[in-house]
């Protein structure tokens, strides 16, 4: 298995000799309006893509599929939506169906709990993107486990908090490698809406075999746990080589 991302929460998965991008953001850096109601009113994203055009292009003639976790601007934007190549599978939850019929996407695939695809089990996972009122305003999110038979088992937990379903689906799947959106995204009133260190060390203490990627970090202006303090945290709690915090554009292979 190798991973590379490239940003935030996008980045290529190669399982079984399948390429999968997953929640693609794609736009260059500023192209976006800010994330409201933050500390700050920078445009995203914060930072360009880790690649020129022409390398993402080739990057993106060579993917088998794409797996998105939800539609939130920051998980599948306008230049993913013109750039993806429409016969591509697309993999998503039930509530996300018709964004991608609607963006003249062929073969869309909604997960409701699981399917087989090319020698690939997918599983849908649950999370919560948020608590209270704020929770109930960022709607349906989901996670994912991706399994082939003798190969490694990944966890994309995608945009949640430490939670019961994320604790159940590393119980369930006992995953060998887990990602997690950290960032510690947050508004001015309402709380944060993805995990932060505490969260991630959670998963580590659930799941000590597991190696561990935290991403979505330095890219939204709300996301406001960086990676060098997440590192701090992990090695006050020795644990830092479990997790694996990396830059735009690494690939990390298992």
């Amino acid at each position: 298995m190798h991973i590379q991302l490239l940003r935030h929460a996008t980045f290529v998965v190669t399982i079984k000799g399948l390429k999968i991008l997953v929640d693609p953001m794609l736009s260059p850096a500023g192209a976006m309006d800010p994330v409201q109601n933050a500390t700050n009113q920078r445009r995203i994203p914060l930072v360009g893509m880790p690649v020129t055009d022409d390398e993402l292009r080739r990057l993106l003639d060579q993917l088998n599929a794409i797996l998105v976790t939800h539609v939130h601007r920051d998980h599948w934007d306008a230049r993913a939506r013109d750039l993806l190549p429409k016969h591509l599978p697309v993999f998503c939850q039930v509530e996300d169906e018709a964004t991608f019929r609607q963006a003249g996407f062929s073969s869309v695939h909604p997960i409701k709990m699981e399917t087989d695809w090319q020698g690939l089990r997918f599983f849908r996972t649950g999370g919560q993107h948020g608590t209270g009122e704020i929770g109930k305003k960022m709607g349906t999110v989901s996670g994912f486990v991706l399994k082939a038979d003798r190969k490694l088992t990944l966890y994309i937990a995608g945009d949640t908090i430490w939670c019961p379903e994320v604790r159940e689906a590393l119980h369930t799947y006992q995953p060998d490698v887990v990602v997690l959106y950290a960032g510690e995204a947050s508004f001015l009133t309402g709380g944060r809406i993805t995990m932060n260190a505490e969260d991630v060390l959670q998963v580590c203490k659930e799941r000590p075999t597991a190696k561990v990627i935290a991403i979505h970090m330095e890219a939204i202006n709300h996301c406001l746990l960086t990676r060098t303090a997440l590192k701090s945290r992990l090695e006050q709690a020795g644990i830092i080589p479990q997790v694996q915090t990396p830059n735009d554009g690494e690939i990390i292979s298992f």
